[in-house]
């Protein structure tokens, strides 16, 4: 109930939603002043929400810096989250990914180079999958394929959320007998590593981070970012309402 209740209460959050809204309320209301002062917030908020210098700018103040790979240590496990797979396309001898390949690619790298001993991925289908596939397990066959042991990979299959990342891997670490003090390596999108971390912490799984999938770029200003409006600051805009409303409503209720 909660993990629909939450996608819920984003959905009423997005900034598009705002858009949408202000917009139908000025067609609504086009007959007296309220209609005009919604439309024209509306289309004030759309060119904002468009402009992927403010958006890139916000993102990339929000992202942690990302992490030289040389001067890390070995650790026992990197704990990859998932989230990066398309489950409403349906095959069973591949694995489709969405933005956010960089949590397995560089999970891969980071195994290769001996960074990581092992790879435990959790995350099991999310909302309204259109298959009986779990991104942990396409995960997994990915990496198998890239070259990774499969004695070395740990599959975690049920949770829905962040929250149930931490804990199911928590139980994993415990059933494998793990020294609980012992510390790995999160591996996950930049935007998302705030939260991700303090559920951990918050569960008693030590972890150092490894953020992936940024989507910020360099800041710069050019007559691009500056003035042409482009569907590409919405999407960065999207990730970022989503994520603060995460952290709120995982305060709120406990889980960070």
């Amino acid at each position: 109930m909660f993990f629909y209740l939450a996608q819920f209460l984003t959905f009423l959050a997005m900034p598009l939603t705002l858009v949408i809204i202000c917009l139908i309320l000025g067609i609504l209301w086009r007959k007296n002043k309220k209609g005009t002062l919604f439309g024209g917030i509306g289309l004030v908020l759309l060119l904002f929400f468009c402009n992927t210098f403010i958006s890139n700018t916000v993102m990339y103040l929000w992202e942690p810096t990302f992490k030289p790979i040389a001067p890390l240590p070995t650790y026992e496990f990197g704990i990859v989250l998932t989230g990066v797979t398309n489950l409403d396309k349906t095959a069973y001898d591949r694995t489709f990914f969405k933005k956010g390949a960089d949590r397995v690619t560089q999970a891969v790298q980071l195994y290769k180079m001996n960074k990581i001993k092992k790879i435990l991925i959790t995350g099991g289908q999310g909302l309204t999958p259109t298959n009986s596939n779990t991104e942990a397990a396409l995960l997994a066959d990915f990496m198998k394929i890239a070259g990774v042991p499969k004695k070395d990979i740990i599959v975690e299959d049920q949770a829905v959320n962040t929250r149930q990342n931490a804990l199911f891997t928590g139980q994993k670490l415990t059933a494998l007998e793990i020294d609980p003090k012992s510390t790995h390596l999160l591996i996950t999108s930049a935007f998302h590593m705030k939260r991700a971390k303090a559920c951990f912490d918050k569960v008693g799984v030590s972890t150092a981070t490894f953020p992936v999938d940024y989507y910020a770029s360099d800041i710069k200003a050019d007559v691009k970012s500056l003035i042409i409006p482009s569907p590409e600051g919405l999407v960065i805009w999207h990730k970022l309402f989503k994520e603060w409303i995460g952290l709120t409503v995982y305060k709120l209720v406990g889980y960070i």
